[in-house]
């Protein structure tokens, strides 16, 4: 090929024998067998094993040589004898028989070791990302993100659709999260933002006459880290449509995500045609708008029990009277779990804030009767009501929450996960796709007690636009929508309001004049006016795709130099300070406060 490799380490087998070959690469692994020296010679396309004997003058070089020096090595390809063979590796049924070494770059001692998949903490391993990527496990990663976005461009494309690239630098937003800004130079004083995404821009390409667009977008959004939320920056698949209605999004996205999901994992997609859940369902089924539909607890509304004579749970009944709500969660067929599963489970849930998971079992010991500490405030006959409610069996336990309705979809959502859990009723060999749907348009702010915007404002309402009640606007519902897999919220997005007029009065419902509205949105409602299709979009996170099809809960395991979890690049030493020089010539003084 070149003058450091006639091979690459994964190319080599029995057809190869007695060639002369040369590989470079990494120093993977060393065994000396005193008389022999076996390595492990490492590229980025495999492995391949080779020996040199004692007698080679070559031999004391590769003793000290440390693990991950780059090697050039050149020798005779050899065929391994049946017991040494390595079937695990591509290249297991040869071996390279050393005639020469040149050693290409000398490691220093490594802080932490590339050989074997230990675990490190997270601050070394992002301090030597370099070394972190070199490891099996983290390469075959980001080399399935590459596959994965590749991929989907192929398939955008098949789907007509064209990719065009919108600014990086451009105007703040005045909603959504915090923006990076980006001082100016030749217009001091004033700054650019980096985009939270392409929202605006894609809207005005599908005004400028454009049908279809894509673009595997970078964002950058001044927020805190998360397990399934790099801090500064990620990637999502844009794409927005002209003169399409919601279902037709539906369509393309469920066409993509079976593609892709099918062709890098063997696991099931659970359906085709994915669920449509409104959102008031997926609140009261499953305590949130990202379920995991792959766990089969549903939450239960069993209020009116506490409401009932023959029903003395007195702490329930209380909190009852005073607007609280009651809901539950049941276990099928767990009678004869010890009384240590449900007691962690109740602890578990104080850890999280609440005041505890009351619980029991339904038992028929001469009738029906509740087996477990609050079993006993219960009658039969409100126990088989109970029972009917939830559509529980004798065998079945019930845990039940009692509090405000925000509270008891936090608690019960989480506990819904937990449960499952313990109890291995999660598939992980599976997939399961979810469209939440009928998002509210507005809703009461708890605290202010005014009506404000509940998911997306540019979002168009559902109904007869023309004859919208705006005096009910908590009746209001949106072509808003959200994608969900295995509890994973891969995207939201909408049909966008492209009607000026309407957007005014939706916005005064919010307690936004015209001129609030045409002040921090001009570029927008200026661009509708001269003429906009019909138009929406979707914009899946690269990053959670790819989280899903590695099998990892955290998307660091997939993003190539991440930050960690305050936002601090610990490789590059980002961010830094700059020189008082460059300060200067962008007109800007530091206040740094002193502590």
């Amino acid at each position: 090929m070149n003058k450091f490799r006639s091979h690459n380490c994964s190319d080599l087998n029995t057809k190869n024998v007695d060639q002369k070959v040369s590989l470079s690469g990494w120093l993977h692994r060393k065994r000396d067998h005193g008389n022999l020296l076996f390595i492990d010679l490492r590229d980025h396309y495999g492995i391949t094993q080779c020996v040199i004997e004692n007698d080679n003058k070559n031999f004391l070089i590769i003793e000290k040589c440390k693990p991950e020096s780059v090697l050039k090595v050149t020798g005779i390809v050899k065929k391994r004898t049946s017991d040494s063979k390595n079937l695990d590796l591509k290249t297991g049924e040869i071996e390279v028989k050393i005639d020469n070494v040149e050693i290409l770059s000398q490691a220093k001692e490594l802080p932490i070791p590339v050989f074997g998949e230990q675990d490190y903490p997270e601050e070394i391993r992002l301090k030597y990302r370099f070394l972190d990527l070199r490891r099996e496990e983290m390469h075959k990663n980001i080399i399935l993100r590459s596959k994965i976005i590749s991929f989907i461009r192929a398939e955008m494309v098949k789907m007509g659709f064209l990719e065009y690239q919108t600014p990086i630098l451009t105007s703040s937003s005045p909603e959504g999260a915090r923006d990076f800004l980006v001082p100016s130079r030749l217009n001091k004083g004033k700054f650019y933002a980096l985009p939270q995404a392409p929202q605006q821009f894609k809207q005005l390409i599908m005004i400028s006459g454009f049908d279809k667009y894509f673009q595997i977008a970078p964002c950058f959004r001044d927020e805190d880290a998360r397990a399934d939320r790099s801090p500064g920056e990620f990637y999502q698949l844009d794409l927005e449509m002209s003169f399409i209605e919601q279902e037709e999004i539906f369509q393309v996205v469920e066409k993509l995500m079976v593609n892709v999901f099918s062709s890098f994992s063997s696991n099931k997609i659970l359906s085709e045609k994915f669920p449509r859940i409104s959102y008031h369902d997926a609140m009261q089924k499953y305590g949130t708008d990202k379920p995991d539909l792959r766990n089969p607890l549903i939450i239960k509304k069993v209020t009116e029990i506490f409401e009932r004579e023959d029903v003395k749970f007195d702490i329930f009944k209380k909190l009852v009277k005073s607007g609280c709500e009651v809901k539950a969660l049941v276990t099928s067929k767990t009678k004869d779990k010890p009384r240590s599963f449900f007691d962690n489970i109740d602890k578990w849930a104080k850890d999280q804030g609440a005041s505890g998971l009351a619980y029991f079992t339904f038992e028929n010991d001469n009738g029906l009767k509740g087996k477990g500490p609050i079993g006993k405030f219960f009658s039969e006959d409100s126990l088989k009501k109970l029972m009917e409610i939830c559509k529980a069996e004798v065998g079945d336990s019930i845990f039940l929450s009692c509090g405000k309705k925000k509270e008891l979809e936090r608690i019960l959502s989480v506990a819904r996960n937990k449960i499952a859990s313990d109890l291995n009723l999660i598939d992980k060999n599976k997939y399961a796709f979810c469209w939440i749907v009928d998002y509210p348009m507005f809703e009461l702010d708890e605290l202010t007690k005014k009506i404000k915007f509940s998911h997306n404002p540019f979002s168009m309402p559902q109904g007869d636009i023309k004859n919208l009640d705006l005096q009910k606007p908590l009746n209001i519902k949106a072509f808003q929508y959200d994608i969900v897999c295995n509890g994973v919220e891969l995207s939201s997005g909408a049909i966008r309001n492209h009607i000026p007029e309407l957007m005014y009065k939706l916005f005064s419902v919010a307690g936004y004049a015209k001129k609030d509205v045409d002040e921090k949105f001009s570029g927008m409602i200026n661009a509708l006016s001269y003429g906009a299709p019909p138009h929406g979009g979707i914009a899946p996170g690269i990053d959670r795709i790819v989280m899903l099809l590695a099998g990892k809960e955290n998307i660091r395991e997939v993003t190539l130099f991440p930050m960690n979890q305050n936002a601090q690049d610990l490789m590059m030493q980002a961010p830094s300070n700059v020189e008082e020089n460059q300060l200067k010539e962008l007109g800007i003084k530091i206040d740094l406060k002193k502590k």
